[in-house]
């Protein structure tokens, strides 16, 4: 019969692989001011914008109540598992600097090849956009993610309505034209 390990260890590695998913959100989230140096429209073509917190509560609503949902729930699973309290307040303080990572203003690109959202750069190839969008965000799907594939892109209405465009004159010029090779 195989033993399981303790909760402690448990505790030990879920603390451990949340604080890695911490801190490499962080790394990429201090990369989007070398990425996006610049707002407004760009040289060469493309567009960038910075959003402001409550964009970015309306664009994370979603994970905002998964997140405190997950602060949450080890508290009642504690004394059922025997689990050292310590654990679960190194959880809440690590999910609670995600969550603040998550409400902190993000700066968007548009060029011909890429969108540079959250720190990372993404091939308009692998990226389309979703059908049905909502009103206050931009719904992007990444293409072979399923129902991980939502990128939503947040921002002021202007922004947004902006960055719109921009999408559609891309897709417009990959659809008739073939993949667009032009220079970032």
């Amino acid at each position: 019969m195989v033993e399981l390990p303790s909760t402690e260890t448990a505790a030990q590695v879920a603390v451990a692989v949340l604080a890695l998913i911490v801190a490499w959100d962080a790394y990429w989230l201090t990369r989007q001011r070398l990425d996006v140096p610049e707002l407004g429209n760009l040289q060469g073509g493309g567009f960038a914008w910075a959003s402001e917190g409550v964009h970015e509560v309306v664009r994370q609503w979603g994970n905002l109540g998964s997140m405190a949902a997950m602060m949450v729930l080890p508290w009642g699973l504690l004394s059922a598992s025997n689990t050292p309290m310590v654990y679960a307040v190194i959880w809440d303080v690590l999910l609670g600097l995600h969550l603040i990572s998550l409400l902190v203003p993000k700066r968007y690109a548009i060029t011909r090849t890429h969108l540079f959202a959250d720190g990372q750069r993404y091939a308009w190839e692998r990226l389309r956009l979703a059908k049905r969008q909502p009103k206050r965000r931009i719904m992007l799907l990444r293409k072979g993610w399923g129902v991980f594939g939502p990128l939503p892109l947040g921002g002021d209405p202007e922004a947004l309505q902006t960055a719109k465009a921009y999408i559609a004159a891309l897709e417009h010029v990959r659809s008739g034209t073939g993949e667009n090779s032009a220079e970032e």
